[in-house]
C-alpha cells in the first residue's frame, strides 16, 4: 500500500500512525484489514505504534511479515472535537536515510555516490542548457567560435598569475579547464570566485583552437526555480510550528531556566515542535569536553532530555533529528536515534535522520542540522556565522546540502546522495551554528533556530557569539513567522 493511503485511513479513524508501524503496514496491510485493525485499538491511544500492531489480539505473525485476522468489532465512537484534534497534527516522513544505509566504504561506493550526485544535479541543469560530453570537445574540425555547453563537477578553482579564475570541471567522460576573465564580466567573475569543490555546474562558452581550454561566457547552478510557487499543500496548510535546535542537555552551559520558560509558554495554539539536532551535548565530541559537562554519562543526558521534552504539552507533535553531538554515527547522512535512546521518550515523538524531509500540516520541511555550513562559510568570501541564512541560501542554489567532500563534514558514500535537494521544500530548517536567522529565498522560508546553550569556552576562544533561548514560530497557513526570546 502507498504511504499516503495508509495515513488517510488512520486520519479518518481519528488516529495517527508511527513511522515504524507505517513500515509494517506498507508491506503487510490492505485497506480493509487496516480499518478492521483500528477497530480493535483502544480509543485512548493517540498514536498507533509497532507495539500496538504486534500486541493486538487480531494480529498473527506470518511467514513473510504479519497476517491480519481481525474479528468484526464495532469501532468506538469518536467525538468530532477529538477527531479534529488528532487529525490536525499529522506528520508524514517523506525522505529519511534511517534503515536505508548501504555503504561499507569500498571504492565502488564512492564512485556510485558521485555518479548519483552528478546524474541528479545534471538532470536539473539539462532542463536549462543543452550540454555535450566533455570528451566530445576534443574532436577535430570543431567550430571554436560557436558557443557550447558542458555540465561538470568542480574539481579545482585557482587564480592565474594574471588574476583570472581557472576552473577545472569533470564529467564521466573527461575533464577540461575553464577560464573566467577577470575584466570580461564582473558578475561572472564573482560567481566563479564563489564556486566550491564538488558542486555541479553548467558552463557555456567557446573552445580554444587546440580544444584544451574553454572560455566561459556563463556559469549556472542547479538552483531552485525563480517562479517557485506556493504549493497547493501550503495554500491549505494548517497549524503552527515551533523551530528550535542545539539544546545541548548535559552541558554546564545549558540554559535550564530559559528552557523551562519556553515549555511553560507552549500552548494550545502550537501544533508542532521541530528540533534540528544536538539534543544533548554528548561525550568526547571535542578535547576537554568533560570539563564542560554537568552530566557525564551519555544515556543520563538523554534521560534528562527526555524528561524535558516529555513535559511538552501532549497535543504538540514533536519531531527530532540528530546532530553531530548526538549518539549516532558521525558520518552524514545520519540515521535517527537508536531504540535504546528513543524508548526513553514518550511514544508519540517522530524521530528522523539527518537530513530528512517531512510534511507537517501540509507544508514540506527539510530538516538538516547544518554542519556543512562550516565548510560553506570558510570557502565563501563575505560569509560569517553571524548570518546563517546566507550559506543556507547557497544550499538551495547548489540544490545540495553538503557539496564539499573531504572537508569538515564526514560524509558516508551511500549509493544515493541523500543531500541532493530534489524536491523543493517550503521550509529549510537548520541549526549547528548557534545563531538565529530567518529569511526567504525564492519562496523558501529559511530558518536557523539558534541554541539553548550559553557561550562555551571554545566559542570564547573563537570570538563566536551565540544567540541562545530563542524559538521561531511559523503559521503554516501563510508562512508568516515571529521569533520569541526566552532569555
Amino acid at each position: 500500500m502507498e504511504t499516503g493511503e495508509i495515513i488517510q485511513i488512520f486520519a479518518e479513524s481519528g488516529f495517527q500512525v508511527d513511522p515504524a508501524a507505517l513500515d509494517m503496514l506498507k508491506t503487510s496491510g490492505s485497506p480493509e484489514l487496516i480499518k478492521k485493525l483500528l477497530c480493535s485499538i483502544d480509543s485512548s491511544v493517540m498514536v498507533v505504534g509497532a507495539e500496538h500492531i504486534r500486541g493486538a489480539p487480531a494480529i498473527v505473525p506470518g511467514k513473510n511479515g504479519i497476517t491480519m485476522t481481525v474479528p468484526k468489532v464495532m469501532a468506538p465512537a469518536i467525538s468530532s472535537e477529538r477527531k479534529n484534534k488528532l487529525v490536525s497534527p499529522l506528520v508524514t516522513v517523506i525522505k529519511d536515510i534511517s534503515n536505508q544505509s548501504t555503504c561499507i566504504g569500498e571504492y565502488t561506493d564512492f564512485v556510485g555516490y558521485f555518479k548519483d550526485r552528478y546524474t541528479l544535479l545534471g538532470d536539473m541543469l539539462r532542463k536549462r542548457i543543452s550540454a555535450r560530453p566533455i570528451e566530445s570537445l576534443r574532436k577535430r574540425n570543431m567550430d571554436t567560435r560557436e558557443p557550447l555547453s558542458v555540465i561538470g563537477m568542480v574539481l579545482n578553482v585557482r587564480t592565474t598569475t594574471n588574476g583570472h579564475k581557472l576552473i577545472e570541471v569533470e564529467d564521466s567522460t573527461g575533464t577540461i579547464p575553464v577560464l573566467v576573465h577577470k575584466e570580461k564580466d564582473t558578475e561572472l567573475f564573482e560567481l566563479a570566485n564563489s564556486l566550491l569543490m564538488d558542486e555541479v555546474i553548467g558552463v557555456t562558452g567557446t573552445i580554444s583552437g587546440d580544444s584544451s581550454l574553454m572560455f566561459a561566457n556563463s556559469i549556472i547552478r542547479p538552483d531552485i526555480p525563480n517562479n517557485q510557487n506556493v504549493s497547493l499543500a501550503r495554500e491549505k496548510g494548517r497549524g503552527k510550528a515551533v523551530f528550535i535546535s542545539d539544546i545541548h542537555v548535559g552541558s554546564n552551559t545549558f540554559l535550564e531556566d530559559a528552557w523551562l520558560r519556553f515549555v511553560d509558554w507552549l500552548g494550545d495554539d502550537i501544533d508542532y515542535l521541530i528540533i534540528a539536532g544536538d539534543v544533548v551535548d554528548g561525550i568526547g565530541i571535542f578535547p576537554g569536553q568533560d570539563r564542560e559537562l554537568a552530566i557525564m554519562d551519555i544515556y543520563e543526558q538523554y534521560e534528562k532530555a527526555a524528561e524535558y521534552l516529555n513535559a511538552v504539552p501532549r497535543h504538540i507533535k514533536i519531531i527530532i533529528s540528530p546532530g553531530n553531538h548526538d549518539a549516532v554515527r558521525q558520518a552524514e547522512p545520519q540515521p535517527r536515534f537508536p531504540e535504546r535512546i528513543t524508548r526513553l521518550f514518550r511514544d508519540d515523538i517522530t524521530f528522523v535522520g539527518n537530513p530528512a524531509m517531512v510534511d507537517i500540516g501540509g507544508a514540506r520541511v527539510l530538516i538538516y542540522h547544518g554542519r556543512s555550513m562550516d565548510d560553506i562559510i570558510a570557502g565563501t568570501h563575505g560569509f560569517s556565522y553571524g548570518d546563517p541564512t546566507k550559506p543556507m541560501a547557497s544550499m538551495l542554489r547548489f540544490r545540495h546540502l553538503s557539496p564539499i567532500y573531504g572537508g569538515r563534514v564526514s560524509i558516508a558514500p551511500e549509493k544515493k546522495d541523500h543531500f541532493v535537494i530534489d524536491s523543493v521544500p517550503d521550509i529549510l530548517h537548520c541549526g549547528h551554528v548557534h545563531t538565529v536567522g530567518v529569511s526567504r529565498y525564492k519562496g523558501v522560508l529559511m530558518i536557523n533556530s539558534g541554541t539553548w546553550q550559553s557561550q562555551t569556552e571554545f566559542q570564547k576562544r573563537m570570538n563566536l557569539q551565540p544567540m541562545p533561548a530563542k524559538a521561531t514560530v511559523v503559521d503554516l497557513a501563510n508562512m508568516e513567522y515571529r521569533i520569541t526570546s526566552f532569555d
